[in-house]
């Protein structure tokens, strides 16, 4: 966390505390100042409304990623994995048109069953 909270603002869930009386929103006693934050951040609507709405964003990519195949890295190397990623992410902003408008596509309307779009 602290790593990371000069170049980002991470929304993650807060454990639950074994006690239930303990506010896990509170900051704790050993807590760094960005952990602190990052507490109290997890506290409010806005933050929990935001951290929500993640599993129709990203969760669904990581998703998408996974039922391509990308469970386990097949290459060595910093540059390799990146090379790996970057074709991920090519074929995934190439595929996502026609999921989300096929009509504009010329392939038909609606969702698509199964992988097969009607014309």
């Amino acid at each position: 966390m602290e790593a990371v909270a000069d170049q980002t603002t991470v929304y993650a869930p807060v454990p639950k505390p074994k006690n239930p009386s303990i506010d896990p929103y509170a900051p704790k006693l050993g807590d760094s100042a960005p952990v602190a934050e990052w507490r109290q951040r997890m506290g409010t609507a806005e933050a929990k409304l935001l951290y929500k709405s993640r599993a129709a964003t990203a969760e669904c990519v990581n998703a998408l990623a996974r039922n391509r195949g990308l469970q386990q890295w097949r290459v060595r190397g910093t540059a390799k994995v990146r090379c790996v990623l970057l074709f991920h992410a090519l074929a995934h902003n190439l595929l996502r048109p026609f999921a989300l408008a096929p009509e504009r596509l010329g392939l038909g309307t609606g969702m698509p069953e199964a992988g097969v779009f009607t014309v």
